[in-house]
């Protein structure tokens, strides 16, 4: 069982709306959670927010969800992760029963591409880095890398509307920086950076998605630089299955992020 409290916290562009899940018992780790929808899309009210949250507070899994401002109506990056970034110190310096340094961080689709910033930011200001990240089925890159043949032949499967083409992902990503040039900046998308010296990292990418190209190559990336990185491909899911609870796999995702949490980065999920 869990307790959830919604509050906002003072942030650089006005309040920020938070929801803390706070398990009834002892914790020895916690998690601050952000939801995707296209950098556009959604709230922390979403399956993949609220249900994903709760899970991980009955397991025993503080988990700290923020409701950053989206980027419509002129608002671009950096709102987006000055927001998580300031939800994030103000999980980690709040009297939520985690051990100092037992915090992780963690997001779903551009959820995770917005962890990934937060965690390359504090590396780059010598700040405490988050105990880990849990990524799940994010973007990663401005533009999608190519599928495997494997991939390509799971994609297939998919009738046309479950398919992001190449001009639709490029207005995504330009509608989330606001201008070309911030396509290839380090903090907009994870991929552009050098990735040194981020946390372990628990990468789990949806098995018929394209946006898993983007998941695999940055787990290589992750690899390649040293970082302790697991790659998990989430079977008979599409993209954002956290959002549907009633599909096996959500519940298997969650119980993988509940494992590596609750174990600190255990290898096996």
């Amino acid at each position: 069982m869990h307790s959830e409290i919604e509050r906002p916290i003072p942030g650089p562009h006005g309040e920020i709306p938070l929801r803390v899940y706070r398990p009834d018992g002892p914790s020895i780790a916690g998690l601050v959670w952000l939801h995707g929808g296209a950098f556009s899309h959604n709230d922390i009210d979403v399956p993949e927010s609220h249900w994903v949250a709760g899970l991980l507070a009955d397991a025993g899994i503080p988990t700290v969800a923020i409701d950053y401002r989206l980027a419509k109506d002129g608002i671009h990056f950096p709102v987006l992760t000055d927001e998580c970034l300031t939800g994030w110190e103000w999980a980690v310096s709040a009297d939520l029963g985690v051990p100092v340094g037992e915090w992780h961080i963690g997001g779903g689709s551009a959820g995770g591409n917005l962890a990934a910033s937060v965690a390359l930011q504090l590396r780059d200001r010598g700040r405490e880095l988050p105990k880990s990240l849990v990524l799940v089925y994010g973007v990663y890159h401005p533009e999608l890398p190519e599928p495997s043949a494997e991939l390509r032949s799971k994609l297939e499967l998919l009738p046309p509307e479950a398919l992001y083409s190449p001009e639709v992902v490029r207005e995504m990503n330009l509608n989330y920086v606001g201008g070309e040039e911030l396509l290839s900046h380090p903090y907009t998308f994870p991929a552009n950076a050098e990735v040194s010296g981020l946390p372990p990292t628990l990468l789990i990418s949806s098995e018929r998605d394209q946006l898993r190209a983007s998941g695999e190559a940055f787990a290589a990336q992750l690899a390649v630089a040293g970082v302790d990185v697991t790659l998990v491909r989430e079977k008979d899911v599409e993209h954002g299955h956290l959002n549907f609870p009633e599909v096996p796999g959500a519940r298997r995702t969650v119980g993988r992020m509940t494992r590596w949490i609750n174990r600190s980065g255990a290898v096996w999920v």
